[in-house]
């Protein structure tokens, strides 16, 4: 009888830190199942920055429709770029050109790239000296026209094709000397925007957002359009979701928001 007390004394005993970790263990995976399933609707998107103003509502629709959250970096093409291959953990890649997701294909870290959207380049600034020009060209030219912003040429594709443009033209050299280089396109928008530059080599969606309403803008024919393109990295642990935005942005939706920035 004596022997059978103890037995039940000790078991009672032994199960305390048994139980009390159980409950701990329980505790702990409340507190963590709604941050994997968060960590399991969202992902990481790397969108080049001439896209920005109209991702970020294709962005907000694609959320609104899916209920994934997307989280967004914006940058040149040349540093996403330079960081998809020292291992940056984006799921989709949105460049401004074809050239980078061609090459992250080709070396096995990204799937294969559709293009999303082509856009093109203009001349944008503000006063009357600047906004009273027939051509981009004469606009450049004008002597009261002392800076003008543009992409940096080698990482940013808006900024080449302002380049080539104006090599094009022979007004290269002449010009060199008075612009004032950008990280990104976007960026190039905001000098002119900030009164920093008289005039912006930027994407022609950044002259048709509410802020480019309150200048003026010179389409620039010797640029070529640009053609867009986006992918699927492989390390990518949101696959399915990613893909379903890639698919989104040729919604009709997107298209449409697309559109009324410019692209095509």
């Amino acid at each position: 009888m004596m022997n059978a007390t103890r037995f039940r004394i000790f078991s009672r005993t032994a199960l305390h830190p048994l139980r009390r970790a159980v409950v701990i263990c329980a505790a702990a995976l409340v507190i963590l199942c709604p941050v994997l399933s968060h960590a399991a609707d969202s992902m990481k998107v790397a969108v080049a920055a001439n896209f920005m103003i109209p991702f970020k509502e294709i962005a907000a629709a694609f959320e609104a429709e899916t209920k994934i959250r997307v989280e967004t970096t914006y940058s040149s093409t040349g540093n996403f770029y330079s960081q998809i291959i020292n291992g940056a953990p984006y799921d989709v890649f949105l460049s401004a050109d074809e050239k980078a997701p061609m090459s992250l294909f080709k070396k096995g870290l990204a799937e294969k790239p559709v293009v999303y959207a082509t856009g093109r380049v203009v001349l944008w600034g503000t006063g009357k000296d600047f906004c009273g020009a027939k051509t981009w060209q004469e606009a450049i030219r004008r002597t009261g026209v002392k800076k003008i912003a543009i992409a940096n040429p080698v990482t940013a594709p808006y900024g080449a094709a302002a380049e080539a443009a104006l090599k094009k033209t022979g007004l290269w050299d002449g010009v060199r000397d008075r612009l004032v280089v950008a990280q990104t396109v976007a960026q190039s928008f905001q000098y002119a925007m900030s009164g920093g530059t008289d005039g912006s080599f930027c994407a022609l969606s950044s002259a048709l957002s509410e802020q480019g309403g309150k200048g003026c803008r010179y389409p620039i024919d010797e640029a070529p359009p640009i053609r867009q393109a986006a992918c699927l990295l492989n390390r990518s642990a949101a696959k399915s979701d990613a893909s379903r935005l890639l698919k989104y942005l040729d919604s009709p939706k997107a298209s449409e928001i697309k559109k009324r920035y410019g692209y095509f």
